[in-house]
């Protein structure tokens, strides 16, 4: 089998077949992830559409600067939470957050999307480009857990972390985005 790292390598430097046979190779990956994704989002594109529309943005010479299959599962994950915050951003309309109620973030991670709730996704975004200022890792985990619907243990095996320390980051990711969010952790 070839290696993903390597032709992701060679896709950096613009190798265009190595692009596409990247993704031939990742495609079923990428196929699961967005249809996580779309299975929270009832009004947002489907899973094959989110993968073509992931993949017009990655496959960019200047988009596909990536040196391993981890940096390239952060940069799809984080190319998720922009379509989805982009399609929220197109569905959004009137105030943002008028009148809206404090929830923990598990509760949020539930209804974003299944209820058109396109401002809490918005809240959620902003919340995490202020989270980067801080602490660009755990804005990375949040990605790869709610944006790609990772779990810990997939999270571990491409970040070669482990999953406790996994799962005390995901903790402290939780509760700053939900006092960022003016939930009460113990909500949840």
């Amino acid at each position: 089998m070839e290696d993903v790292s390597l032709l992701l390598t060679a896709a950096s430097s613009g190798d265009r077949a190595a692009t596409d046979r990247a993704f031939s190779l990742v495609y079923a990956e990428l196929q699961r992830i967005a249809r996580r994704q779309a299975a929270r989002n009832d009004h947002g594109p489907g899973a094959t559409s989110l993968v073509h529309e992931l993949y017009l943005r990655l496959a960019r010479p200047e988009a596909m600067h990536v040196d391993s299959r981890e940096h390239f599962f952060a940069l799809a994950a984080r190319a998720m939470r922009q379509l989805a915050v982009d399609h929220a951003r197109s569905r959004a309309t009137g105030k943002r957050g008028g009148g809206a109620e404090d929830e923990a973030l598990d509760a949020i991670a539930d209804r974003v999307g299944a209820d058109g709730n396109a401002e809490r996704l918005i809240g959620l975004d902003q919340a995490l480009t202020r989270l980067a200022a801080l602490d660009p890792d755990l804005v990375a985990l949040v990605e790869m857990r709610y944006f790609a619907g990772l779990e810990l243990s997939e999270i571990a095996q491409i970040t070669n972390r482990s999953e406790p320390s996994l799962k005390r980051d995901w903790r402290k990711a939780r509760a700053v985005l939900q006092a960022a969010l003016g939930g009460d952790e113990s909500t949840r």
